[in-house]
């Protein structure tokens, strides 16, 4: 009879990667190869093809950064490609080589081979960068097992040694590369997540590069560039510890008049916070959301839960504690227990831990929906029809009716797209299901079912059928090839250029919404895609936009004031 592996739980993280298994009924993480738990990631490919990862890898970036990858985790799904010796290679198949590395570890402890694994993403992470995830594991040669949030995985962690509270739990989730902030209730082994909320564009990384701002330019220059994030890294996280670090760079480059330009500059802990307060500020943004899709208040949490190395900047912690009223606790690992949690998650599909003891439910971060020409009350155009809302508990299916749109119509395309903006072309469109065969009749006459169902690795089914016939297709939706949207932070759209002149409507709509009268979802859509609309400087949109919005307060308003 074959054996059945192991199943792992991998954190593969922007800047460090971590494995770790069940053992003996509790999570244990394995070391790399050179006896250390946290792995850089970071992956060199020499000339003749051989790969060589974490620490080793990491000295390659000052000598031989063309061939050198790091912080790939930022490309997943991105559709951008990486060249080494004139070979390309998609941000999966570096990760790839990661995931493979970090199995390869654990087989030495365990003395087994691994070809199965739960891999951690960040809750924000997109449909198609959940795909590009599980694919790098099969490219890897492991069987993904599951694909689970990270700010959850830490959760797993902390509920394994705490069945029996019942809390209500923040988790702060600031690593490399991004930022998670999830909600959930924690009650007698059962962790019910409520809400998630996050930045893919948001981490350590991002300090990294103010610092290097502020002590040179490099661009062009990749040994130097190197170099001066090296230096900044250091700063970084001295300055946790310390008020004051000293950058010393002899000979960082070449100037324009030929001489060598060296750095030498102290940085002051003051000085640190100031540079990075502004994006460490916004993540008050993504609390105040969680918490209010959770439909809880600060005042209704009992611990908030620190995750990721980023958190340990004192800026950082300092403002969580202010904005929800609370001190942070340090109850688990942050640089381990994303891991933990993925292997907890792991032996509860393997049988190694009692998954009657400990019950997991999560959430779909993103609102989920396809496009019909209809709906709303602008009709005769496309809006996007949520099917599956934001935050909606997984796994999950949502099924709608559409009617043909022409007479005697004989197929459809279902568009299935990922955002929260009422226009389709402000989302993310992941992929199409194509449909034949419908009876050729009236238009309104023929009726579609369009069913979604999301799984608990986050993946998307579709399935589209026809009423009367019961012809039906369905796919995984492919998302080949889909580049992710970055994230729009709307809460600076006063800072962009021209705002001013939205301002009177935006605080009128903003008023509208606060007033407590049914005024539907049509006005906060519309709003958010104006707020959009003047952060990405589309004056024709905007002003298309604010015309819409303005015609549909105006009504609004006077409905509302009729007995």
């Amino acid at each position: 009879m074959e054996l059945v592996s192991k199943i792992v739980g991998i954190d593969l993280g922007t800047s460090t990667s971590e494995i770790a298994g069940i053992v003996d009924g509790t999570p244990k993480l394995f070391p790399n190869t050179q006896g250390k738990l946290v792995t850089p990631s970071v992956v060199h490919i020499a000339q003749d093809g051989s790969i060589i990862v974490g620490e080793e890898a990491a000295e390659y970036l000052f000598t031989r950064p063309d061939c050198t990858f790091m912080e790939v985790k930022r490309l997943t799904g991105s559709g951008e490609k990486l060249n080494a010796h004139g070979k390309e290679y998609a941000p999966e198949e570096i990760q790839a080589m990661l995931l493979r590395y970090l199995a390869g570890c654990a087989e030495t402890s365990l003395g087994e081979k691994i070809d199965r694994a739960v891999i951690t993403v960040p809750a924000y992470f997109t449909d198609v960068q959940r795909r590009m995830t599980a694919k790098a594991g099969e490219l890897a040669g492991l069987q993904v097992e599951r694909i689970i949030n990270e700010p959850t995985a830490a959760a797993l962690d902390y509920g394994l040694s705490n069945l029996k509270e019942c809390k209500n739990v923040l988790v702060y989730d600031l690593g490399g590369g991004t930022l998670d902030v999830t909600v959930l209730e924690l009650f007698e082994g059962i962790i019910d997540v409520k809400a998630s909320n996050g930045n893919n564009r948001l981490g350590g990384k991002d300090f990294d590069e103010i610092i290097m701002a502020h002590l040179a330019d490099a661009a062009g220059d990749e040994r130097a560039l190197m170099r001066l994030k090296k230096s900044a890294e250091d700063c970084k996280i001295a300055l946790s510890s310390q008020d004051e670090y000293k950058v010393s760079l002899p000979f960082l480059l070449t100037g324009g008049d030929g001489k060598p330009v060296s750095v030498e500059k102290a940085v002051s802990r003051r000085d640190f916070e100031e540079w990075v307060s502004e994006k460490v500020f916004s993540t008050r943004d993504q609390m105040m959301s969680a918490l209010a899709d959770a439909k809880l208040s600060p005042q209704d949490l009992q611990i908030v839960l620190l995750v990721g190395g980023s958190t340990r900047i004192p800026c950082v912690k300092k403002l969580v504690e202010d904005t929800l009223g609370s001190v942070p606790r340090s109850l688990v690992d942050p640089d381990l227990t994303v891991a933990r949690g993925a292997a907890i998650q792991a032996g509860l599909i393997e049988g190694s831990i009692n998954n009657e003891d400990l019950v997991l439910t999560d959430v779909c971060p993103y609102t989920l929906g396809t496009a019909p020409l209809q709906r709303g009350l602008f009709g005769g155009r496309r809006i996007f029809d949520p099917l599956i809302p934001r935050n909606t508990t997984i796994p999950t299916e949502k099924t709608a009716v559409y009617s043909t749109v022409a007479d005697y119509q004989t197929q459809v395309v279902i568009d299935v797209y990922q955002g929260e903006s009422s226009d389709p072309d402000n989302n993310e469109r992941l992929g199409e299901v194509h449909l034949t065969g419908i009876p050729p009749a009236r238009k309104g006459k023929e009726q579609i079912d369009v069913s979604f169902g999301y799984d608990m690795n986050g993946i998307l089914q579709v399935k589209a059928s026809v009423v009367s016939t019961g012809k039906q297709v369905s796919a995984e939706i492919s998302t080949t090839g889909v580049k992710a949207k970055p994230s729009l932070d709307i809460s600076k759209w006063e800072q962009a250029e021209g705002a001013r002149r939205f301002r009177p409507l935006v605080r009128k709509a903003e008023k509208l919404i606060a007033s407590g009268k049914d005024v539907g979802d049509d006005v906060s859509l519309l709003l958010r895609r104006l707020k959009e609309a003047i952060l990405l400087q589309d004056q024709e949109q905007a002003d298309d936009l604010r015309d819409e919005l303005l015609d549909m307060v105006e009504l609004l308003e006077k409905v509302n004031e009729l007995p």
